[in-house]
């Protein structure tokens, strides 16, 4: 609700339905009850059947609302998950998860718990005082069963709850395995340790298959539960109304008024239990979602502009990777106005010296420095707009040539892109 000013307007929209909804509950029951017991059909089918359709009416209205809601909130979580990973781009795997089947589950969150949740808060409320009303016997029996389903709703609940993360954890550790798995594919291939991953991946695979099996018994274990309390909750409404009609100490009209809106008392209730364990996955990505969403943005992203250095310096660089070592004891002088070059063997650390140089690489120990400010505390960003840089493999991106070419100033002028593919003798 703090995040995204699409879900108070959903929530408000919510109650507006769960109150015309059970006010069309109320009187159709009402209704109902005095046709059956007077009889008089004249009118009263006719009224039945617009109320019916009024109900069906606002429940598709409801769930065509809900679900644009959804798909505006998914989009506008989207939106921020992406600017966020732009700038702190950790754990791809878990981030490409989230984003996608991640936050599609909050569909049955938004479209379906939430409004039925207002449902299961107002409905019940009402038909205790209506049928308080006309028979406070009845309304004790409710009132004293009613908090039976959400007591063991929130049992069940909250084991869901805690199988449901872990089942999402599995499934983010499996993406982001597999991402990394097919990246260093070649990798593997060479040093022949592509079995040996497969395995792991089918083990990660076969531990989130367990987790999901196991949400899934609960699921169908707490909805046997509550659907054996209402029933058994309904049951004791109608045995003992049915008593006190039988010997004649309640009117048939209050015994039809109280025995249909008995089922009406519990069913939101079992309801939100049935949309609980439908939502949950969609919870559990959307708080992790909002755990990378608050993880605060490295410093460097945002900064001040750099002026064209003078003198870059490495001190006493070093840099490994795992147990090899690919720089040691670097000191390296880059003044203005020189050209350095930088000649080895491969596996040398020339590569590793340019990823320093570019920022996609931290040392291990030592320091690089800028005109003397440590280049870790500058803004990438910025550092960036000073360095021109052609790897060994060139790339062409999915994008006109104008782009292709702005790509280190993306707001670049025609006249500028021009001029630099003029100077590249690409004219």
């Amino acid at each position: 609700m703090r995040s995204v000013a699409a879900v108070r307007v959903h929530l408000v929209v919510v109650v507006v339905l769960g109150v015309a909804t059970t006010g069309l509950v109320l009187v159709q029951a009402w209704l109902l009850a005095r046709t059956i017991a007077t009889g008089d059909l004249a009118v009263a089918v006719g009224a039945l059947a617009a109320f019916a359709l009024a109900r069906a009416g606002i429940a598709y209205g409801g769930e065509t609302l809900a679900l644009r809601s959804a798909a505006t909130i998914k989009s506008a979580l989207r939106r921020r998950l992406v600017r966020h990973v732009v700038h702190d781009p950790h754990g791809a795997g878990e981030v490409v998860t989230l984003a996608t089947r991640g936050l599609d589950a909050l569909d049955d969150y938004v479209a379906r718990f939430l409004p039925q949740l207002v449902l299961a808060v107002l409905v019940p409320a009402a038909v205790l005082v209506v049928v308080a009303r006309a028979d406070w016997i009845s309304a004790l029996v409710i009132g004293l069963t009613l908090p039976l389903i959400p007591l063991f709703m929130a049992l069940v609940g909250w084991h869901t709850r805690a199988r449901t993360q872990r089942q999402w954890r599995l499934l983010e550790r499996l993406a982001g395995h597999f991402l990394d798995v097919v990246e260093g594919l070649p990798t593997l291939a060479l040093f022949r340790r592509s079995r040996a991953a497969a395995t792991q991946i089918r083990a990660a695979t076969d531990a989130h298959r367990d987790a999901t099996l196991g949400t899934l018994r609960i699921a169908f274990l707490s909805a046997f539960v509550l659907e054996v309390l209402a029933t058994l909750a309904v049951a004791l409404v109608a045995v003992e109304v049915g008593l006190r009609l039988l010997y004649g100490h309640l009117d048939l009209e209050t015994a039809l008024l109280v025995l249909i809106l008995a089922p009406e008392a519990y069913l939101p209730l079992r309801e939100v239990g049935a949309r609980f364990h439908a939502s949950t996955e969609g919870v559990a990505a959307a708080e992790r979602v909002f755990e990378v969403l608050e993880r605060p943005v490295p410093a460097e992203v945002t900064g001040p502009p750099i002026a064209v250095p003078r003198v870059v310096r490495f001190d006493d660089v070093a840099l490994s990777y795992g147990d090899v070592p690919a720089l040691h004891g670097l000191d390296l002088e880059l003044v203005a106005g020189t050209t350095t070059l930088v000649t080895g063997r491969s596996g040398a650390g020339k590569s590793t010296l340019l990823a320093l140089l570019l920022r996609f690489a931290s040392p291990d120990s030592g320091r690089i420095t800028v005109d003397g400010r440590d280049l870790a505390d500058l803004s990438t960003q910025q550092w960036r707009r000073l360095v021109a840089w052609v790897p060994q493999r060139p790339h062409l991106f999915d994008a006109s040539l104008a782009d292709n070419i702005r790509l280190g100033s993306p707001t670049a002028p025609l006249v500028e892109v021009a001029r630099a593919a003029e100077r590249a003798g690409l004219a």
